[in-house]
């Protein structure tokens, strides 16, 4: 019993004359699982970053704190020569509820006691109360 398409079923695929043929991985790209739900895992993620609260110095650490910024207040203003100081300080999330310590060796420009902010010699500025620790480096 002879089928319907017997004649033609063993012949090759006719090939176009005016597309190439698609590679295999973009071919198979065609059959990739819809993502419904663009943007979730990126969601899921934010969620679950850890953020840290800001500690909260005791009297006796902010006296001392307070010391060492007086003293460098005194070096740095006017603006005289730059000190070198390891700090700490905490920096909020932008994203959300609590944020991370940073501690970096860092050229301290001057201190600004009136608006209670560290500037820096990029120009950046911290709040003196996000402030954990201050050191001066010694060389």
């Amino acid at each position: 019993m002879a089928g319907k398409y017997d004649d033609i079923i063993h012949l090759e695929r006719p090939a176009s004359k005016r597309h190439p043929p698609m590679p295999l991985a973009n071919r198979a790209a065609q059959f990739a699982p819809f993502a419904a739900l663009t943007g979730y895992e990126a969601v899921i993620e934010e969620a679950a970053r850890l953020t840290a609260r800001q500690i909260e110095l005791d009297e006796d650490a902010k006296a001392e704190l307070n010391r060492v910024l007086v003293e460098l207040a005194a070096r740095t203003d006017p603006p005289g020569e730059p000190v070198r100081v390891k700090l700490t300080w905490f920096e909020p999330d932008g994203l959300k509820l609590g944020g991370a310590y940073r501690s970096e060796t860092v050229t301290l420009r001057r201190v600004d006691r009136v608006y209670r902010l560290l500037e820096l010699n990029d120009r950046s500025l911290i709040e003196i109360d996000r402030v954990l620790d201050v050191r001066e480096i010694t060389e």
